[in-house]
């Protein structure tokens, strides 16, 4: 399969380290394109829940992967969640192409962009930050159920589903919760006068434009790796969310290197393992 060519590629809440990341698939999607600059809008990797017991050889692909891109010269924009939020102390540094930071302003074909990943509005973050990662807990915990059910369910042949789709679509308050987040987040971009505002954290991926009486913004929003496997792309003036679909995906050039599951998760690597590993990629 050729490589697209991408201006700018974002996206988000990958969680690498849980049961829930689709790194295998997040790993193809990396292989087939050639992007300008690389946006990685938080919660990559997820340090909350980061166990040394499960670090499957598909996550270390993707962060190679990612490293390789670093070496052939992408500029690499790695900005901090909630999740990853150990990283903040190191705002601004700097290796190459690579740069870590709290949030990005970029102009792109000379319209002012913002990008951050959007926890600054979660009230729960803000003062019940244990409450938090107890429902991050929760959160995987969910996923881990309904991917055995789902499993189940393509067994017989049966149509594959979401728990926490379900969920958000059942309860008003999870719908108003993203609701007020977007238009937050468009607000604030209005008033800062910036034409885009780029978050994740929601884990729902969105592109539409947003009016106030002061003015409009183009509000975005990458989605996620773990349920929607959806990013942004930005070519020719135009912003469009790419979702991952397995039947897009030609498995004989794809999957080269990459595990099966069952082989996935035999690789489990020590965090000294990995570290010596990191410490490899970055040494090449």
């Amino acid at each position: 399969m050729d490589k697209r060519n991408v201006e700018v590629v974002v996206i988000s809440d990958v969680h690498l380290g849980t049961y829930g990341c689709h790194a295998k698939e997040l790993l193809k999607y990396l292989k087939t394109i050639k992007p300008k600059t690389l946006i990685l809008n938080g919660d990559i990797i997820d340090i909350w829940q980061f166990s040394k017991s499960y670090w499957p050889e598909s996550h270390m692909k993707v962060i190679r992967k990612l490293m390789k891109f670093v070496s052939e010269g992408v500029e690499v924009h790695y900005l901090t969640g909630n999740h990853d939020e150990m990283l903040r102390k190191f705002d601004g540094m700097e290796m190459g192409s690579f740069h870590l930071g709290n949030k990005l302003i970029m102009e792109i074909d000379g319209k002012k962009a913002w990008f951050f990943h959007g926890d600054v509005f979660d009230v729960t973050m803000q003062h019940s930050k244990w409450l938090a990662k107890m429902g991050a807990v929760g959160y995987d915990t969910l996923i881990l159920i309904n991917s055995f059910v789902n499993w189940v369910l393509n067994a017989f042949g049966r149509e594959k589903m979401s728990f926490s789709k379900k969920i958000k679509a059942r309860f008003k308050d999870a719908v108003k919760f993203i609701n007020s987040f977007e238009q937050v987040a468009a607000e604030l971009a209005i008033e800062k006068g910036y034409e885009y505002v780029i978050c994740g954290h929601i884990h729902q991926a969105e592109k539409r434009e947003i009016a106030t009486d002061t003015g409009k913004v183009t509000y975005l929003n990458s989605g996620d790796w773990v349920e929607s496997l959806t990013a942004l792309e930005y070519n020719e003036q135009n912003w469009s969310i790419f979702k991952y679909e397995h039947r897009d995906f030609v498995k004989d050039e794809i999957d080269e290197g990459i595990l099966s599951d069952a082989e996935d998760l035999k690789s489990k690597l020590d965090i000294n393992l990995l570290l010596q590993n990191i410490k490899y990629e970055i040494a090449r």
